[in-house]
């Protein structure tokens, strides 16, 4: 698999919530609320899954194991949506506590677990670290 401009906005988007998503949480954590650093931070967070998951769909590995090109890491497309809207719905009816469940659960889940994943040696993003590291001994 080569970066095309697809992967590219895919990574870019979930390097993004990589990233803000920490922020997002803590701002909300604490004796002191930062509300405005918290919206901020959560809808830069939120966008960024949507497009990292609406990008997903579109991406396709056919070396590992698959269905059309869908691999299991796929799964967390359907789940990821489910999760945002359960959160925003958990928000609407003024239920903080499964919002933030809920969206830290996305952040452990789709960020930081599936992210490890993404750095195995068989996948693209591991190839491109670990392949210059293994070339080198």
């Amino acid at each position: 698999m080569q970066m095309s401009p697809l992967i590219a906005v895919h990574m870019s988007a979930a390097l993004g919530a990589v990233a803000l998503g920490p922020v997002a949480i803590w701002a909300r954590k604490g004796e002191v609320l930062r509300p405005r650093v918290h919206r901020a931070f959560g809808y830069g967070f939120v966008t960024l899954m949507l497009g990292a998951s609406i990008s997903g769909i579109f991406i396709r590995d056919y070396k590992l194991p698959n269905i059309e090109g869908y691999t299991p890491i796929h799964l967390l497309i359907p789940v990821t949506l489910l999760s945002l809207w359960t959160s925003f719905s958990a928000l609407h009816k003024g239920n903080i506590a499964v919002h933030r469940k809920t969206m830290v659960s996305l952040y452990l889940g789709a960020c930081v677990t599936a992210g490890a994943f993404t750095l195995l040696p068989s996948r693209y993003l591991g190839q491109l670290i670990w392949g210059q590291w293994l070339g080198l001994l």
